[in-house]
């Protein structure tokens, strides 16, 4: 809030760059780890996992917490359509098996135009608020002083990492497990809990449009921005797609579904956000009993 205030930005974009670019950290670093280790495949299911977990679970909870998520803006309603065809992109660019380095260009294109549409009008992103200068200037040198904070949180997530694909690894031989599917069912859901925990203070605060500006954040970096950065460094090859059949489904529901209820009703009702909830219910079971 200290950061929209003082930019003079809406708190959908805010909470996009910030708190989105935050909650991607863990993916990237999953990424980056597991590609060095030559198994990116993992790093995908993390990423597939953790859309999916967003557009259920995180829209779900915040929507019930709120009582109800407003997305009458025009602005979120076009964001509503780059985020399901986003979320959607990579599961078509890995058909052929392979999410290579022409992929990973693309995904990057596509992030940056998103970036390009949202600041092409000022009112998009422009936002007046009712502060003195002073008052503004003085809280943003507090957010200042927490940079140490940020740069010492950034060394644990990428310790944490390294970690997380170790341990992944291990779970998946005990386990007998494909790797993938243990970055769609632990790594993903692991790894959308910043988002979640902000959702529901955001929701508690009454701070709607920063919900949705972290929600769709947290679906467009990672699904661009970090896979695109990950297939530049090791390009993604899948030879056995049978780990990703029931996400791949569950996704793809969710992200209509989600489409329909922002693009209906101009709010996310609590039945609407039960549902939501009902189809993660329904993903889990399916890769327990199905598998």
């Amino acid at each position: 809030m200290r950061i929209a205030k003082f930019l003079g930005w809406r708190e959908f974009v805010v909470a996009f760059f910030i708190m989105a670019f935050a909650a991607s950290l863990p993916n990237l670093f999953v990424g980056i780890s597991s590609a060095l280790h030559k198994i990116p495949q993992l790093s995908f299911g993390d990423i597939v996992g953790g859309n999916l977990v967003d557009l259920t679970i995180v829209v779900a909870l915040a929507a019930l917490v709120a009582k109800g998520l407003p997305t009458g803006s025009r602005m979120v309603q076009t964001s509503s359509i780059f985020t399901i065809l986003i979320a959607i992109l990579p599961l078509l660019l890995i058909l052929d098996g392979k999410l290579g380095r022409g992929d990973g260009t693309i995904l990057i294109l596509v992030f940056f135009l998103y970036i390009f549409w949202l600041f092409s009008k000022k009112e998009r992103f422009a936002k007046v608020y009712d502060d003195e200068i002073e008052s503004i200037t003085k809280e943003f040198k507090i957010f200042l002083k927490s940079l140490g904070k940020i740069i010492f949180g950034i060394i644990l997530l990428l310790l944490a990492a390294e970690g997380i694909v170790r341990s992944a690894v291990f779970f998946a031989q005990s386990l007998n497990l494909p790797l993938a599917l243990i970055g769609i069912l632990i790594v993903g859901l692991g790894n959308a809990l910043p988002e979640t925990y902000f959702a529901i203070i955001s929701a508690k605060k009454g701070q709607t449009w920063m919900i949705l500006g972290n929600l769709m954040g947290s679906v467009i970096v990672p699904a661009t921005l970090v896979l695109g950065i990950l297939a530049l460094i090791c390009p993604i090859e899948i030879i056995d797609f049978s780990p990703f059949a029931i996400a791949r489904f569950f996704l793809i529901i969710s992200a209509l579904f989600f489409l329909f209820f922002v693009r209906t009703g101009r709010k996310i009702t609590r039945k609407e956000a039960l549902f939501l909830l009902g189809i993660y219910i329904g993903f889990l079971l399916c890769e327990a009993f199905l598998r």
